[in-house]
């Protein structure tokens, strides 16, 4: 008997022990941070200029419309995943203030603009692709905005992280301008 209750115990104090991840907006209670009538927040000051990025990355920003109020705060703007999205009079667009190695959009926020004024930010801080708290699917339905953020431990690969957070989004319309207001959040495990 103490011949396999030992290996076990050895087995047990030796195993790699992954640290805590750093508590983000997404591991507290929702609070709205998107206020009617606020102007696009700047971007984070970057480590490349702008017209570095746009030009090793091979950037077209969109024009017209968001893209002008993005671009006079800082920020790049980008198509969120290549593609508009849009639906009746809300527009939602990516603004970056930086790019990795291989262009994947750092410092960067995802903006929502309804009949054309800005409404707010999908997440409270500047995020970095393949890092905790990072942004993926967003759908746009009648009445509501859901957005998906990247969950990982430090034992997950920058591939692939292990959960994610779903937030729900309802936009305020009570006031002169509309302003994005966070309502719900689950969190899932990947299969």
């Amino acid at each position: 008997m103490t011949r396999t209750v030992v290996p076990l115990l050895l087995a047990a104090l030796f195993q790699p022990v992954t640290a805590p991840t750093k508590p983000i907006w997404l591991d507290q209670p929702l609070a709205g941070w998107n206020n009617p009538g606020r102007p696009v927040p700047r971007a984070p000051q970057p480590k490349e200029s702008l017209k570095a990025v746009i030009a090793r990355c091979s950037l077209t920003p969109p024009k017209g419309g968001p893209a002008e109020a993005l671009a006079s705060s800082g920020w790049i703007v980008f198509d969120y995943f290549g593609q508009p999205i849009v639906r009746d009079d809300v527009a939602i667009v990516g603004g970056l203030s930086g790019a990795d190695g291989m262009c994947r959009p750092t410092g960067y926020n995802v903006f929502v603009f309804v009949s054309g004024k800005y409404a707010g930010t999908l997440s409270p801080v500047a995020m970095t692709s393949r890092e905790d708290g990072s942004s993926g699917e967003i759908r746009i339905s009648p009445l509501e905005i859901t957005a998906e953020f990247s969950r990982y431990t430090p034992a997950d690969p920058l591939c692939c992280p292990s959960s994610r957070a779903i937030v729900r989004f309802r936009i305020d319309r009570t006031a002169p301008s509309a302003a994005v207001v966070p309502v719900a959040i689950e969190r899932s495990v990947n299969q």
